[in-house]
């Protein structure tokens, strides 16, 4: 494994410990926003855009030098076949997991992004905010995790690959009861990346389980 390999694998574990220790430092300090209201403010989703805007840069920047479209699995899917299957088998996975956690808490407002209640007064706002959540987050997020983060890790073996960017996926989140949730569908999206050899189901999974979550928070 070469010098370059191994550094950037080195800043993209620099970057997730980061991230996360922001993550949980936040949590433990009990500087949460009013989930009520941060899906109706513009200002919340232009937030959320700079972040991400932040993150690619950096995704970019540790794959520089690299081809990226394989740095980012940015290629078709084996079989679309495959991809319905094992999408179905996460989905499941998660509903589990969620069941089981469901006895200790309600895991769904830990994270605290999803609206208790539908306010028809800031339409624009909700949309501008489903639309960063349902797209905008998942295709950032699984270019850096499912693509270069899979990518650097993958020479180790692929179940390396799977299981510790599914637990980064998970850490990054700064959730306590919701760390199984999250780390299993982390780890099942890194799996279907794995056998598809292909980011874009992984993209489309990821934005369809965030945009129903949204969509359940305010229908309920």
């Amino acid at each position: 494994m070469g010098t370059l390999a191994v550094g950037r694998l080195v800043a993209w574990f620099a970057f997730v410990a980061a991230f996360a220790a922001l993550a949980y430092g936040e949590r433990f300090s009990g500087a949460t926003e009013d989930s009520s209201k941060i899906a109706y403010e513009y200002s919340s989703s232009i937030a959320a855009v700079i972040g991400y805007a932040l993150t690619l840069g950096i995704m970019l920047w540790i794959a520089r030098g690299t081809r990226l479209r394989a740095a980012f699995a940015l290629r078709r899917p084996r079989s679309w076949r495959q991809v319905v299957r094992i999408s179905a088998l996460v989905l499941l996975a998660v509903i589990v997991v969620n069941a089981a956690v469901a006895q200790f808490g309600n895991a769904d407002k830990e994270q605290g992004l999803t609206p208790s209640s539908w306010n028809s007064h800031r339409v624009a706002q909700f949309a501008a905010f489903a639309f960063v959540v349902a797209v905008v987050g998942p295709l950032v997020e699984e270019l850096t995790f499912r693509g270069v983060g899979f990518s650097l890790l993958e020479r180790y073996g692929q179940t390396v690959a799977i299981v510790v960017v599914g637990l980064a996926f998970g850490l990054i989140h700064g959730l306590l009861l919701g760390f199984p949730i999250v780390a299993v569908f982390g780890i099942g999206l890194a799996y279907l990346r794995s056998r598809t050899g292909s980011i874009y189901p992984c993209v489309v999974l990821h934005a369809f389980f965030n945009g129903v979550a949204l969509a359940l928070s305010v229908a309920t």
